[in-house]
């Protein structure tokens, strides 16, 4: 079972990504800012993370650096999920070693077909 962590800090997103990519076989965890997420990464290596860049505390941006900067989470396909829709925002995500970048509202059937293309 592929494992995914999803951070975002908008309950109602996160709610129904759970739902969605559990009722298609994902392992999930959820986060609510870019440091719960390298709690996770303490214990664990995520086969996806699904990443907003506007959180609290730790954002998607800083939070992608810190999972570049680690050898053994190289493998790990990272994913922007923002309402950041201006060109320069996607550019920057891409640069910074984002695998894609979808911005909001996203149709969540595509997310999880991008998702699935990318293995």
């Amino acid at each position: 079972m592929k494992k995914i962590i999803i951070a975002d800090d908008e309950h109602k997103i996160l709610m129904s990504l759970e739902y969605s990519f559990k009722k298609n076989g994902y392992d999930v965890y959820i986060a609510r800012d870019g440091t719960e997420v390298l709690e996770f990464l303490k214990t664990m290596i995520p086969e996806v993370i699904l990443l907003d860049i506007m959180m609290p505390n730790l954002d998607g941006y800083s939070t992608l650096e810190i999972i570049k900067q680690d050898e053994k989470l190289k493998n790990t396909k990272v994913i922007f999920l923002s309402a950041k829709n201006n060109p320069k925002d996607i550019e920057k995500g891409l640069k910074m070693g984002a695998d894609a970048y979808v911005t909001k509202p996203y149709s969540i059937k595509k997310l999880i077909q991008q998702i699935e293309e990318i293995f």
